[in-house]
């Protein structure tokens, strides 16, 4: 059995950017170090970069959320990016969506832990909750898949004329490219390319923005949410 990785000291960046959330912060990287690779959450091979790959380079996402929206973090898995998102905004109401139980387990203890009254953990996939839940303004996620099979399970989420922010890797603009049919056909009206993180990550963090005009998801879904909206409202009437 080999002897667990040792998390580093937060670099200094993580005390500007987590501010009065800085030890809520290092508690949560406490977690992921410990519990988050105990439960095969994330690989022993990422604690040493666990600050800057993973808490960082996701919370510099903030740059391009809008003040006080609602967020759905898509296929969340040990939280990231939506916890670190929720350290450092406490403005907006974030959803963690996530299929597996012992993920969602891992993220309510988290949640509760770190008093993160702003966030609600819902087990499920997204194709499963459309309809069960509000939409939302923004969609997160954090390359858990292709571009444009995150776009099927995450743009159909999103209020009219809303966005989904991914973080993605060195291939994106290859990506988007790829995903620009899907992306059309689900509803996208705008796409583009962002780098945040300036004097906080190295390299910077890539965000893919795709934003949706008046029915995200296409004509198929938006047939399938007022389907899922009036049984909804049948249920309740009964």
């Amino acid at each position: 059995m080999t002897e667990a990785a040792e998390l580093p000291p937060a670099p200094e960046q993580a005390h500007e950017v987590f501010g009065d959330r800085f030890a809520d912060a290092v508690r949560y990287a406490e977690l992921l170090a410990e519990a988050g690779v105990q439960r095969g959450l994330i690989g022993p091979r990422e604690v040493p970069r666990l600050w800057e790959r993973h808490l960082l380079n996701c919370a510099v996402l903030s740059e391009v959320v809008p003040e006080g929206v609602t967020v759905c973090d898509v296929g969340s898995g040990a939280g990231l990016p939506g916890i670190p998102l929720a350290l450092v905004r406490d403005d907006l109401k974030i959803t963690l969506l996530e299929p597996l139980l012992r993920r969602t387990n891992f993220l309510t203890e988290v949640v509760e832990l770190l008093g993160l009254e702003h966030v609600t953990v819902v087990r499920g996939r997204a194709e499963e909750v459309m309809g069960k839940l509000p939409p939302v303004h923004v969609v997160t996620a954090r390359a858990v898949a292709p571009l444009d099979r995150l776009a099927t399970w995450g743009i159909p989420l999103l209020r009219p004329y809303g966005e989904m922010l991914v973080l993605k890797g060195a291939t994106v603009e290859e990506e988007l490219k790829s995903a620009a049919t899907a992306l059309s056909k689900l509803g996208a009206v705008e796409t583009s390319i962002l780098h945040v993180g300036q004097d906080v990550v190295d390299p910077l963090s890539t965000v893919v923005r795709v934003e949706v005009g008046e029915s995200p998801g296409g004509v198929r879904f938006a047939a399938k949410r007022a389907k899922a909206a009036r049984t909804g409202r049948a249920r309740r009437r009964r």
